[in-house]
């Protein structure tokens, strides 16, 4: 580096001020400390960040929980970086333009100023400016550009979500390319690896027996752990099944009922068939979810919910449907939509109710206070499930639990029952067995589920959703499953729905079970009930029985004397005109028929 080089960049060198900033930023910016976490660092921060600087490696990959802090940690690497003279500049890779004045606010609480508005053609950074905040997609346009910018100045690189970086070969190839001269890069991801085997730059690979190649993370901080200690809501996923009914292009009527054992693409159908916005159970599920963001309102007054689209149409059908049930106007937020960061910003910091948005959902999302969700998605890949599950966990107060309505499918049921289990990234294993938990970019998520759908469409012919019924199905919470079903709007549901906003996790686990042994005894005392009319109603009718027997023989003798003919005759003929067994078998609407005709052989109508 030239001294003149050097002079300037010392000269835009973050002094001590930085660290003191840093010390004293909450340990889940943009929210204050979550309940028990009155220390300037969390444990797993402060633990990170001790590992980091003993070794100060050049690459260091840190997996944190979404909602665990990982901006913090990042922020408190760089100030101390900085401070010491160890880099001088700072650049952050994140996957959206939104996240990227995140990223530039967060930053400037701490003394480090970064330009979040840098363009590829802007060439050189302001003089004002620490760094820059990227997209990966603007590093891929011009990976040369940001290669000179890292080469020119002793550069911390930060790749927010790195998995990112293994989105396309040309994304990888043009971080590496662009990156390779940082001084440090710190990669930081808080959701699953992907599971194809695009290599993510940067990322260390350990050969294991049988020649696989499993990433390893130099700190991780897991969903278990984070739930342990207070840093993110537990969940609860309500889950709603119904009757489906759709039809094939061939004309063909289908119907099936989620919830039962169906096969992989019956089931992908009727999932489909669920989230139409023409049926009745969306508008039934959404009402409930409502519900329950009420209930959570009354102690968290500025909880808000978050609708989950599979694309734009459903998703604004969704908002007219939600506005019938609420009377307000839902948030609409749309992938492509250039006013979509602001109308976030705008969100978050209101005490709107709801908020609907398609692709936006990942890691573009930060809305600490969203506390209800509703997955009305047909997207069903690992990585796409736990960044939606990822939106409503962040932890502010204590006692907070998120809940997220869902259908009773197989695919997101097991997903939820897994959200303790951390994943590594793996090249060259096994194929897995379920190529659908395969992780895909977000970029291509919603394509990836078309493909899939598109599988089905040729098995089964285009499809056309005609009815949609819900009904409650269970509640998944801290690995249990409670409720026996119900149906909308009855008092089991409710009860389910109407669980108080703030408990303890024991406290949630404690009242479910509860609710659901009600349930269950209610569900006994209705089947005791039933057994005692159907016994009733079998003594009843062996009364009417022997008295239509009775009434019977006594006109058949009549008529033998009217008519001259035996009994056996008499009753022959009776079982021509009228049908049925023998008078011993016959049943005592079959009797009382006989006795009718009689009767009317008696008045002459025979």
């Amino acid at each position: 580096m030239s001294s003149a080089r050097g002079s300037q960049a010392q000269r835009h060198l973050p002094t001590q001020p930085s660290i003191f900033a840093a010390e004293h930023l909450p340990p889940a910016y943009p929210q204050r400390a979550a309940w028990g976490t009155t220390r300037p660092l969390r444990a797993w921060q402060a633990a990170a960040l001790e590992a980091y600087l003993r070794d100060l490696p050049e690459d260091f990959l840190a997996v944190a929980t979404p909602g665990a802090g990982k901006t913090t940690f990042a922020l408190r690497v760089a100030a101390e970086l900085l401070s010491r003279g160890e880099v001088h500049k700072v650049t952050v890779v994140c996957p959206t333009e939104h996240l990227k004045y995140q990223w530039a606010e967060a930053a400037a609480r701490v003394g480090i100023h970064i330009d979040p508005s840098y363009t590829n053609s802007q060439g050189a950074l302001g003089s004002r400016f620490d760094g820059v905040a990227l997209t990966y997609a603007q590093v891929a346009a011009n990976p040369n550009l940001h290669r000179a910018r890292t080469d020119a100045a002793r550069t911390l690189v930060i790749l927010d979500e790195i998995h990112h970086g293994g989105d396309a070969r040309s994304w990888g190839d043009a971080i590496r390319e662009a990156f390779t001269p940082a001084r440090r890069r710190l990669a930081l991801t808080g959701t699953p690896f992907r599971s194809d085997e695009a290599a993510i730059p940067f990322v260390r690979y350990i050969t294991e027996e049988g020649g696989a190649s499993r990433s390893r993370a130099d700190f991780t901080y897991g969903y278990a752990e984070a739930l342990r200690d207070g840093v993110v809501r537990p969940v609860m996923f309500m889950s709603y099944s119904g009757e489906m009914r759709w039809r094939t292009k061939a004309g063909d009527e289908v119907a099936a009922r989620l919830g039962e054992p169906l096969t992989k693409d019956l089931e992908s159908q009727a999932w489909r068939t669920a989230l139409d916005p023409g049926g009745e159970w969306i508008p039934a599920v959404l009402a409930a979810a409502d519900q329950r963001l009420t209930e959570v309102r009354r102690q968290v007054p500025d909880a808000g919910g978050l609708v989950i689209a599979t694309d734009q149409a459903a998703a604004r059908a969704y908002a007219a449907q939600l506005r019938a049930v609420t009377g307000e106007q839902p948030t609409v937020v749309l992938s492509d939509d250039s006013g979509a960061s602001s109308r976030i910003e705008a969100f978050s910091a209101s005490t709107d109710r709801w908020m609907i948005a398609v692709r936006m959902v990942s890691e573009g999302v930060d809305v600490p206070r969203l506390a209800v969700g509703v997955y009305a998605t047909s997207t069903s890949t690992s990585l796409f499930f736990a960044q939606a599950v990822g939106r409503f966990v962040r932890s502010r107060a204590r006692g907070e639990t998120a809940s997220v309505f869902l259908p009773s499918v197989s695919p997101l049921l097991g997903l939820a029952g897994e959200m303790e289990v951390a994943r590594d990234h793996v090249l060259g294993g096994p194929r897995a067995v379920d190529e659908d938990a395969l992780f895909a970019p977000e970029d291509r998520l919603i394509a990836e589920a078309n493909r899939q759908e598109r599988a089905s469409d040729d098995l089964f012919g285009a499809f056309e959703a005609m009815e949609a019924t819900a009904e409650f199905d269970r509640v998944l919470f801290d690995g249990g499953e409670f409720g026996t079903g119900a149906m909308v709007g009855s008092v089991e549901e409710q009860e389910y729905l109407g669980l108080p906003g703030l408990l303890e996790p024991e406290q949630v686990t404690a009242l479910l079970r509860q609710r659901q042994d009600r349930q269950i005894s209610a569900q006994k005392r209705q089947a005791a009930a039933a057994q005692r009319r159907r016994d009733n109603s079998g003594v009843d009718d062996a009364r009417k029985r022997a008295a239509a027997r009775k009434e019977l023989s006594q006109l058949v003798a009549a008529w033998s004397r009217r008519s001259g003919q035996p009994h056996g005759v008499v009753h022959t003929d009776l079982r021509r005109v009228c049908g049925g067994p023998e008078v011993a078998q016959a049943s005592t609407e079959e009797i009382v028929k006989r006795v009718e005709t009689l009767r009317r052989w008696f008045v002459g109508r025979r």
